[in-house]
């Protein structure tokens, strides 16, 4: 049997993070290795523990989930945040989505779903319960050129970059990070700003005054 998917849940309710550890567990292909109570804590529990798969409440003490998922996507672009809410207003949808979140589901999920959403960002892909997918588009359209830039500074570092014509190899010379790192880095890019080539992303870039 392949390793089970590592999952830190974090949440500042402790009978949340036990309900959600007792549906868990009975699930040989998912193991939760750690928990934390708040962004910071989440932070710290993620460096040290690399999962595969965070849980992540949204409204925590000390530092909310928003803001500890845009963190830790700077530091770990690999990292696949699984937003946990109350809330499917597109407001706290779009905010989870431009802080690098792959996922968004409401607390009330079923277990099935629960687990099914886990296997589906572990395998790169996204998944937003049925709730938040009619939200979103049952909402007008913003024009791509009206969008405020939802990227994170690392991101603009790489986008001005790639927008000047340099190679990912170069890029994570100067940047001095990996070259799997930059690759991952342009996907999100692409995927936060729904553009597919590299003129598109040089045209958005000049737009945003990030090059000249």
């Amino acid at each position: 049997m392949d390793k089970p998917i590592s999952v830190v849940i974090v949440d500042d309710h402790q009978v949340v993070l036990d309900g959600f550890i007792a549906r868990l567990e009975l699930e040989p292909e998912i193991e939760v290795v750690g928990t934390a109570s708040n962004g910071m804590e989440a932070i710290d529990v993620v460096n040290e523990l690399t999962p595969d798969v965070i849980l992540m409440d949204v409204s925590m003490p000390l530092m909310n989930g928003i803001d500890a998922t845009r963190l830790i996507r700077e530091e770990h672009p690999e990292a696949k945040v699984l937003m946990l809410t109350m809330h499917d207003n597109r407001e706290y949808i779009m905010k989870v989505m431009q802080a690098g979140a792959v996922g968004y589901m409401l607390k009330e999920i079923c277990s099935r779903r629960m687990v099914q959403a886990i296997k589906t960002v572990n395998q790169g892909s996204t998944y937003f319960c049925e709730s938040v997918t009619q939200t979103l588009f049952n909402q007008e359209v913003v024009p791509a050129a009206q969008k405020p830039n939802p990227l994170s500074r690392r991101e603009e570092a790489v986008l001005k970059l790639v927008a000047e014509g340099n190679s990912s190899k170069k890029i994570a010379t100067l940047l001095n990070i990996s070259y799997r790192t930059v690759e991952t880095h342009r996907q999100n890019i692409k995927h936060k700003l729904d553009l597919h080539s590299t003129a598109e992303l040089a045209k958005f870039a000049l737009d945003k005054g990030l090059i000249n």
